[in-house]
């Protein structure tokens, strides 16, 4: 008993196959030939796991691109609240909040028109020293006084830098919030 014949032979793609009779062609090996194994994948195969993979992708782009608009109107919020404590502060500082035309650049440079403040702070009252633009890089609307009748309203259209809007692109307000 020949003992080559009794084992496995593995092919370079990781496949064993019994030796058998039959060739891969499904005729009959001549005696004494070695059973030959296929390599490398089929076309059907490859196409088959092709298709898998992007339909995974797809699946994962869906679910990316969901969270990432909801971290866009998370981060609008933020930065709202931000602008409202920063507010705050001018507020108790002068007894009153910035005028419409002073805006929120009030928060960063010392207002030129009247009301001019007569203590402002040499560093501002935001961190930066440039207003933030809201996610979707548009600049934020500041009322003095709000739509409602508080002191001030800020809001951001969101995606679409329009008013109203539903969605994604519904606006976000400090009154809201």
């Amino acid at each position: 008993m020949n003992p080559d014949k009794n084992h496995m032979n593995a092919g370079s793609a990781g496949r064993l196959a019994l030796p058998n009779a039959l060739g891969v062609s499904g005729r009959a090996n001549p005696p004494g030939e070695p059973t030959r194994l296929k390599k490398g994948f089929t076309l059907i195969e490859i196409l088959v796991v092709l298709v898998i993979v992007m339909g995974l992708a797809g699946i994962v782009t869906v679910g990316v691109m969901r969270h990432q608009v909801e971290s866009r109107v998370k981060m609008a919020q933020l930065q709202i609240s931000q602008f409202e404590q920063a507010l705050q502060a001018y507020h108790l500082d002068h007894g009153r909040y910035p005028t419409q035309a002073q805006g929120l650049e009030a928060l960063v440079r010392r207002p030129t028109a009247s009301p001019v403040p007569e203590r402002y702070p040499e560093e501002g009252y935001l961190a930066r020293t440039r207003l933030p633009l809201d996610p979707w890089g548009n600049e934020y609307i500041y009322l003095a006084p709000g739509r409602r009748g508080e002191p001030f309203e800020i809001i951001s259209y969101g995606s679409d830098g329009e008013p109203g809007g539903s969605g994604h692109a519904a606006e976000i307000s400090s009154s809201d919030l």
